[in-house]
């Protein structure tokens, strides 16, 4: 290849691929080392440099000058060091230009595929170093095919992922379909940036927010936290630092257009702006909106609130399937507990009464307590003496009296109630068991009744149908013949039919009882029943 063509296919790939000329110039260098080590050997002492001035790339061959020459690969005698380099001396390394024509064929293909990884490896680099900058942005791309759930999508250069799980369950795909998603990572894998994607986090949601929002982009409106369920409902907080811009307003744009457009991109999930403010417990009541907040609670040790609301709003400050209140957490960084106004006062009257029973607490006392923020025995026992000083009347010694008084009365209520529960599994397993015996007894006695009933049926219609087949055959022989035309064998006959249907009962209780082993009254009536039948 003549220098210029080297310039010109250096500068050339540079220009296409988006590769650095120095990427470009170090893999030839590599290449060349490779072939000439096919060539020659691999113990060989080999330099390749670039010449920037004339463009060639030169390879070096060197070797160490040496009295006594072993390894003439390495080693050179000091009378041909000196044809080289007058001034050399044992020990010197000399460095002599190959003639790159003869490094032969397969050491030329040999070059070439190194050439070929160092560009694709430096593609790669590229690829990750222009994506990389980009984490945390949007971008949009088409959908190139589905994966086993995952959306592979065409982002130009390279191609981007979006997992099942950054994916909004309600959304579908097809081939050729536009995407936008977040940048969520840029991780840089041997086959290639690995470009993740995501439709769910929450900054996708700000992102969009920006974008059809000038004051956003303008940093006049803040947007200071959002959170969503994908696909249901998400909560947005925002702020401005000019109280003559509503910031609320300003996301929702003229006749809602703004927000509309979002909720476009989303697919109908259901927003809402929030106005944020500094006060904790104000920006809690805000988050709960449309719920009406009578008191807030706040334990700042915990990062915890307890929010009461009147018992009409109760289900709208917790939502469907608890997802205000969900969404709210989320926002704000507090954990909520909300509560009806009547199970709270419930609450604070049973702490109240803990207060008031334990020892030398009378209602004053508990009164002090209660305005001082301890709303039951159980908060006092997780006091300190310093809380408990700032009640007038109080020291150090009785406050620590009263928190041990506090600390014991609450170890006695979870014995007792530890006890309760003991008693109450017991109780349980009691009447299961019970119910248990019963039911074994039960279908025993049913099943001894159903093997046993069938016996006396059975002997009970043969009675009955001997009788009366028997009586319907005297019946018969009399209508057929008048009393006095009666032939005396017809008589005879008559009359040993009519006497077995007399006896036939009889036999047939006394077996049905004694065969059965039923109940004797059951016996009787069946009896008597059947006697009454012609």
């Amino acid at each position: 290849m003549q220098i210029s063509d080297i310039k010109r296919v250096v500068e050339q790939v540079s220009r296409d691929k988006g590769i650095e000329r120095k990427v470009l110039i170090k893999a030839l260098e590599e290449a060349l080392k490779s072939a000439a080590r096919k060539k020659f050997g691999s113990k060989m002492d080999i330099e390749v440099q670039y010449n920037e001035d004339s463009g060639e790339i030169e390879v070096f061959q060197f070797k160490d000058v040496a009295e006594v020459v072993t390894e003439p690969a390495l080693e050179i005698s000091l009378e041909e060091g000196r044809k080289l380099d007058p001034g050399c001396e044992i020990g010197d390394s000399l460095g002599t230009k190959m003639d790159t024509t003869t490094f032969g064929r397969i050491a030329a293909q040999s070059a070439k595929q190194v050439i070929i990884q160092k560009m694709k490896d430096a593609e790669k680099d590229a690829v990750y170093a222009s994506f990389v900058d980009r984490k945390g942005e949007t971008i949009n791309g088409i959908v190139q095919r589905i994966d086993r759930g995952d959306i592979i999508v065409n982002l130009g250069q390279t191609e981007g992922i979006v997992h099942v799980r950054e994916q909004v369950p309600k959304e579908t795909y097809r081939r050729g379909d536009r995407i936008r998603a977040y940048i969520l990572d840029v991780l840089h894998e041997s086959r290639g940036p690995q470009i993740i994607l995501s439709r769910t986090h929450p900054n996708f949601l700000i992102h969009l927010f920006r974008t059809e929002v000038p004051e956003i982009r303008e940093s006049i409106v803040t947007i200071m936290g959002a959170a969503r369920e994908p696909g249901i409902r998400a909560k947005i907080a925002v702020a401005s630092n000019n109280s003559d811009i509503d910031p609320v307003g300003a996301c929702v744009g003229m006749k809602g257009s703004r927000v509309q457009n979002v909720v476009q991109e989303l697919r109908g999930e259901k927003i809402d702006i929030i106005p944020w403010h500094v006060d904790p417990a104000k920006f809690v009541c805000n988050a709960l909106a449309p719920a009406e907040i009578s008191r807030v609670i706040i334990d700042e040790a915990n990062q915890t609130m307890e929010v009461i609301v009147p018992d009409d709003f109760l289900s709208i400050a917790i939502g469907k399937k608890g997802q205000n209140v969900r969404l709210a957490s989320k926002l704000t960084g507090w954990n909520l507990d909300v509560k009806s106004e009547t199970k709270y006062t419930i609450a604070m009257q049973s702490g109240y009464d803990s207060l008031v029973a334990l020892p030398g607490v009378g209602i004053s006392l508990a009164d002090a307590l209660y305005e001082l923020g301890f709303y039951s025995a159980e908060e006092v026992s997780n006091a300190t003496p310093e809380d408990l000083i700032q009640i007038r009347g109080i020291g150090e010694d009785t406050a620590q009296k009263l928190i041990a008084a506090a600390q014991k009365a609450v170890q006695e209520a979870e014995k007792a109630e530890e006890l309760e529960e003991e008693t109450s599994s017991e109780k349980s397993e009691a009447e299961a068991t019970t119910a248990t015996d019963e039911k074994g007894v039960d279908a025993a006695d049913e099943m001894s009744a159903k093997v046993d009933q069938p016996t006396e049926e059975i002997n009970e219609k043969e009675a009955e149908t001997v009788s009366h087949n028997d009586s319907n055959k005297a019946d018969v022989a009399q209508e057929e013949a008048p009393p006095d035309e009666v032939a005396p064998d017809q008589r005879s006959a008559s009359a040993d039919i009519e006497q077995p249907a007399e006896d036939a009962p009889e036999m047939s209780d006394t077996d049905g009882v004694e065969s059965t082993g039923g109940d004797a009254d059951n016996a009787e009536t069946s009896t008597d029943d059947r006697l009454s039948k012609p």
